[in-house]
This record gives structure tokens, sequence and C-alpha cells, in this order.
């Protein structure tokens, strides 16, 4: 059966990252998450927050280390106009820009952020 059921991303605040995000995308955490991980019903699939040294730890790898790490997220938007709005919310909530909005090669709009905890998001 081919299926992707959590994406997890590690974040050095969890209280913190769950405050980006619901006031980014109002995205409202699962009741079954705790001080230590949140969940975002995504409909078939969820999202999770959980603490980085911890997830780290979990994979059995070392916390250390910088750069990127060949995965982006992208999220969608209905018009082109919502993908600078949206790269300048995240920016004024502590999000770094990386790619203004632009026009891009494969006919559409788009621009990067990096999160709070340096992960890569399109916006398109």
């Amino acid at each position: 059966m081919k299926r992707l059921n959590i994406v997890t991303l590690g974040t050095k605040n969890l209280e913190r990252s769950k405050a980006f995000f619901l006031q980014l995308f109002q995205w409202t955490p699962c009741k079954k998450d705790s001080d230590k991980i949140v969940f975002y019903d995504m409909g078939s699939w969820h999202f999770a927050l959980y603490p980085w040294a911890l997830l780290a730890e979990d994979a059995m790898v070392s916390s250390t280390g910088e750069g990127f790490s060949g995965i982006t997220l992208a999220h969608k938007v209905r018009d082109k106009s919502e993908v600078s709005q949206l790269l300048e919310k995240a920016k004024a909530l502590g999000g770094t820009i990386l790619k203004p909005a632009q026009d891009v090669f494969w006919g559409g709009h788009s621009g990067y952020f990096k999160d709070l905890d340096g992960h890569l998001w399109e916006v398109a």
C-alpha cells in the first residue's frame, strides 16, 4: 500500500513553532497532542512538530549540523497574489524569505521562506 501517514519536523522551541503555524496558516493542533509533540490533521495524513533533539535521538542521528537537508515543503495558494502575501506574513512572524515571489520555469508563481527552525517552505 502506497501512502504517507505523518510528516514530522524537528523544532527547537515547540511552543514558538506551534504559534508560528497557527498564525501563518491558521492550523489548529489536534486534541491528541501533548507537551512533547503537536499533531495537525491534514485529512488523510498528519503534520507533526517534535523537539529537534528528541527527533534526532529517536532516529539515532546527531542533532547538530546545518545546511540543506534535501527536503522542502510546499503550501499551495489559490491566487498568484497570495504568494507574496503569505511570504510577507511568514517574514513578519520571524521566518526568512529566501526567494521572493516570482514567475517560475514550470509556469507557476512561487517563492521560498525558511521557518523558525530552518525548514524550507515553498509558497506556490
